[in-house]
């Protein structure tokens, strides 16, 4: 079965971390952009991070920029995302995303993904 799979979201207070986890199974992230995708209550579901098909090319949206870190380890087929310094509004579902052989849009987009991931929940709440 080809699915993604998040986990490591949960409920902290501001200014804490958390790192999001997105795995792979029935296929390789290898040769695919990954994005994350937050969608929060009553908004409409925005790019967070994506880490290109290009080694080394990584986009944040402007909330994400210099809090959020998103990396890749192909050994594990797993695609990271570090965020630190959080704040009330990162709360919200976050989504990984994948897309065979397309580059990253900016600010962390990635169009039109071929898998999508079940969601993991976001709280960051005092």
């Amino acid at each position: 079965q080809l699915q993604l799979v998040e986990s490591g979201g949960g409920l902290v207070q501001p200014g804490e971390s958390l790192r999001l986890s997105c795995a792979a199974s029935g296929f390789t992230l290898d040769g695919y952009s990954v994005a994350w995708f937050r969608q929060a209550p009553g908004k409409a579901r925005e790019g967070v991070s994506c880490v290109s098909v290009i080694p080394g090319n990584i986009y944040y949206s402007n909330s994400a920029a210099g809090r959020f870190a998103g990396s890749r380890d192909n050994a594990k087929n797993t695609v990271f995302l570090q965020m630190n310094r959080l704040k009330h509004e990162d709360t919200g579902m976050y989504y990984c995303a994948a897309r065979a052989g397309v580059a990253c849009g900016y600010y962390g987009n990635l169009s039109n993904p071929d898998y999508w991931g079940q969601g993991t929940q976001v709280t960051v709440s005092s």
